[in-house]
C-alpha cells in the first residue's frame, strides 16, 4: 500500500476528520519500519516522515486510542523534532487501523500546534472515521472486487 496512488474516499474522509474536530492537520499514515507515509493528508505538506520521528509510529504499538495533549509536557516527546521545529505539534492523536488479518499498518490521526483535550464525542467520532478507513483501506487493497466493480455479474 505504501506509496500507492490517493484514494478520494480517504482523502474526503481526512478533510471532514479535520472540520469536524477542528484540527489543521489530519493524516491516514502507513507505517513500515523506516518510514510513515501519508495516503492521505489535509494540512501537511510532507507525503512521508521518517518512523524514528513519528508519533504514529507510537499509535500502532496499540490497540487504544492514543493520545498526547500537550506534546511538551510529555518526556518522551518534548525534544522530537515535530515538537521543536518541523511543526510546532503540540497536540496528537491517533488511532491504529489494522489489517483484515489483525496487523496494524498505520493510523488515522489528527494534529493541532496548541495543547488540546477531546471530549468524549470527539473520541467516538475519531474512533468512528478511523473504522470507515481501516473498512477503506481493506475495501481496496486486500479485498477482491465484487462482482458490480469488475462488471461481471452473475
Amino acid at each position: 500500500m505504501l506509496d500507492t496512488a490517493a484514494e478520494p474516499r480517504l482523502d474526503e474522509l481526512v478533510h471532514y476528520a479535520a472540520k469536524e474536530l477542528d484540527m489543521p492537520i489530519a493524516l491516514v499514515s502507513l507505517v513500515d519500519a523506516e518510514r510513515q507515509w501519508f495516503k492521505a493528508r489535509v494540512g501537511l505538506e510532507h507525503a512521508e516522515l521518517p518512523r524514528n520521528v513519528s508519533f504514529c509510529g507510537h499509535a500502532i504499538c496499540g490497540d487504544e486510542l492514543f493520545i498526547v495533549e500537550d506534546t511538551l509536557q510529555d518526556e518522551r516527546f518534548a525534544a522530537n523534532p515535530l515538537v521543536t521545529d518541523l511543526l510546532k505539534m503540540r497536540f496528537y492523536a491517533g488511532v491504529p487501523l489494522k489489517s483484515p488479518d489483525g496487523h496494524r499498518v498505520g493510523t488515522l490521526c489528527v494534529i493541532d500546534d496548541r495543547p488540546r483535550k477531546l471530549s468524549e464525542q470527539q473520541r467516538e467520532l475519531l474512533l468512528a472515521l478511523a473504522a470507515v478507513a481501516a473498512w477503506e483501506l481493506a475495501r481496496v487493497h486486500w479485498m477482491p472486487p465484487s462482482p458490480a466493480e469488475t462488471g461481471k455479474i452473475p
